[in-house]
């Protein structure tokens, strides 16, 4: 089980699980930026999560 408390900034984390539901596998990632603010998402692969980390961060960097 994850614990986006152990991270330190600019850090990652990530843990591939199958849904009961789906019974699809996905991954559930968490990343903490280096302003500290935690990013937490779940997507089918590990890439996805990245991108959607990397937008976010672009989001971020376009709205200061």
């Amino acid at each position: 089980m994850l614990n986006p408390r152990n991270l330190a900034n600019g850090q990652e984390q990530y843990e591939t699980f199958k849904s009961n539901i789906t019974r699809k596998t996905a991954v559930q990632y968490d990343y903490r930026h280096t302003d500290g603010e935690l990013f937490s998402c779940v997507k089918p692969t590990l890439e996805a999560c990245r991108q959607a980390k990397e937008n976010w961060i672009a989001k971020k960097e376009a709205q200061q």
